[in-house]
C-alpha cells in the first residue's frame, strides 16, 4: 500500500504464537533504528494461539492469577504495551503496525485516534455502527469489539489492535477485559449473526487503514 507520505508493507504471519509475533515486531523495530537500513513501515497481520496478555500496569496480576489463566489452556504474557489484560486467540484479527510516525504525524494521541477511526471505518464496511468511548478501543454500544494497546519509542510504533471476528468469546469470561468492570465484549460475527472470518475482515481493514492514514 502507498500512502500520501509513506509506503506501508503488509506482512501476513498467519496463526502464530504471541511470543514469536513479538520477536518479529522487535526485528522490524530494530530495522527502523538501523541507520544502514531503509526499513519500510510495516503492518503485521496475524491470529494468535490462545493467550492472555497484560500491559505495563501489571500489579493486579500476581503469579497466582497467571497460573489460574494458564490452567485454562492459554498462554500468559507480560508486555510493554499500554492497557490492562485482554485475550488473543483464533478468530481474532490482530494488526501490529510498525510505523515511523515521522512519516505521518509525530503524535501518539493522534496515532491512537487514527487506529480507532480505522476500526470504526472497518465496522462501517460491514454495516456495523461502532464508536469510541472515554475508554480506549472501539465499541458497539457497551461492548468492546476491538482492543487497542500500543507502545511507541522514538516515534516507532509497535503492538496495535485486535478485532474480534469469529473469536470464541467464552475466553473473555475468565477475565475483566481491559480492567473495565460492567462492560462486555462482542465480535463481527455476533453483531451480524453470521460467521465472519479473519480472512473476510482483512481486506476491509486494509482498505480502512489506507483511507485513514492517506494524509
Amino acid at each position: 500500500m502507498s500512502f500520501g507520505k509513506a509506503a506501508v508493507r503488509v506482512v501476513y504471519l498467519g496463526r502464530i504464537s504471541y511470543h514469536n509475533a513479538f520477536k518479529i515486531q522487535q526485528h522490524h523495530i530494530k530495522q527502523h533504528f538501523d541507520s544502514s537500513n531503509s526499513s519500510p513501515n510495516t503492518l503485521l497481520l496475524c491470529e494468535h494461539e490462545p493467550v492472555y496478555t497484560i500491559g505495563i500496569r501489571q500489579a493486579p496480576y500476581p503469579p497466582e492469577e497467571e497460573q489460574r489463566l494458564k490452567n485454562l489452556g492459554a498462554d500468559f504474557c507480560r508486555t510493554n504495551r499500554g492497557g490492562l489484560i485482554t485475550f488473543h486467540g483464533p478468530g481474532q484479527l490482530v494488526c501490529y503496525p510498525v510505523l515511523n510516525l515521522g512519516c505521518f504525524k509525530k503524535s501518539v494521541r493522534w496515532y491512537v485516534c487514527e487506529l480507532e477511526r480505522t476500526v470504526i471505518n472497518t465496522c462501517s464496511k460491514f454495516g456495523i455502527k461502532a464508536s469510541t468511548s472515554p475508554d480506549t478501543g472501539v465499541w458497539v454500544g457497551n461492548n468492546k469489539i476491538c482492543a487497542i494497546g500500543i507502545h511507541c519509542g522514538r516515534y516507532i510504533t509497535s503492538h496495535g489492535l485486535a478485532l474480534n471476528c469469529n473469536t470464541d468469546m467464552s475466553w473473555f469470561d475468565n477475565i475483566v477485559p481491559c480492567g473495565l468492570v460492567g462492560k462486555g465484549v462482542t465480535s463481527l460475527s455476533r453483531e451480524l449473526e453470521r460467521d465472519v472470518s479473519t480472512e473476510e475482515a482483512i481486506p476491509k481493514l486494509l482498505e480502512a487503514f489506507s483511507e485513514q492514514f492517506n494524509l
